[in-house]
């Protein structure tokens, strides 16, 4: 299986050769800045924009705050970011790859067959004394169509399902686990029965992702046994994939995504809620 990251040096081989990969801006932070002015200060060479809340979800409503994002919507923003079927597409946010992680797992939940995410992100690219643009490409010539359901989801049903008999994986942060506090959703806490396990531990410091043997060992240790009857939430279905990007990596790409999250569970007075 192909890795589903690249390095810098890999990328920087890659934009330089025959058939270069699509480059795929994905920065957002929860609460801000925009990731679109980001972009606009400087950006990778030839990359494109694309905005997480506004084309790689839906609008916030009863499915959680970054729904799904319709089909054509998503078909849409990536044949205007240039993405072809025949062409490698690469992702990167600013770091970690909290948001690149969606775009990976869009991409490949709608049938591509070559997407990966650039490992440490634009900040490794400086690192390595690469160079930014500010310049704005022209609209791709993109013919991706999107084929949905490529990868596994579950619902709340089947979340909570899967937290009683399976592995259920809450990939936000220890504090919101607990239910310590809660910035953004409407209550604290956990689905019952889920596993705290924060992306953040998927992580060496500098922002890279845990060699494969030891992120194996991580999921073995949080109880990981049969990859089919194991989901992953987070807040909105956002850091989320990038815990099922880790468990990739460790071997483990059968895992599902619960793409309405705490965001959606939480709204829902009648789903019951943990805290510890």
């Amino acid at each position: 299986m192909t890795s589903p990251l690249i390095t810098v040096p890999e990328l920087a081989a890659a934009l330089g050769s025959e058939r270069p990969p699509v480059l795929l801006d994905v920065r957002w932070a929860l609460g801000g800045p925009p990731g679109a002015e980001e972009y606009a200060a400087g950006h990778l060479p030839g990359a494109h924009y694309v905005d997480l809340d506004r084309e790689l979800a839906d609008p916030p409503g009863p499915a959680g705050r970054h729904p799904l994002p319709d089909p054509e919507r998503l078909a849409t923003a990536l044949r205007r970011a240039g993405v072809r079927a025949d062409r490698p597409v690469v992702a990167y946010d600013a770091g970690p790859a909290l948001s690149a992680a969606r775009a990976w797992w869009l991409l490949r939940w709608a049938g591509h067959p070559d997407v990966r995410v650039l490992d440490g992100g634009l900040a490794a690219w400086r690192a390595a004394g690469h160079p930014l643009t500010t310049g704005t490409p022209a609209p791709g010539e993109g013919d991706f169509k999107v084929d949905p359901g490529h990868l596994p989801t579950v619902d709340a049903r089947g979340a909570a399902e899967l937290a009683r008999t399976g592995l259920l994986l809450d990939a936000r942060a220890g504090e919101r686990y607990r239910g310590e506090t809660e910035p953004i959703d409407p209550r604290a806490g956990h689905i019952p029965g889920a596993t705290s396990a924060p992306t953040t531990e998927n992580l060496t410091p500098d922002g890279h992702f845990l060699p494969a043997p030891a992120l194996a060992a991580r999921f073995t240790a949080l109880g990981l046994t049969d990859p089919a009857r194991t989901a992953v939430y987070c807040g909105s279905g956002v850091t989320a994939a990038h815990q099922l990007l880790a468990l990739t990596l460790a071997g483990h790409d059968t895992v599902a995504l619960y793409p309405g999250s705490w965001s959606e569970w939480s709204a829902d007075p009648q789903n019951p809620v943990e805290t510890s």
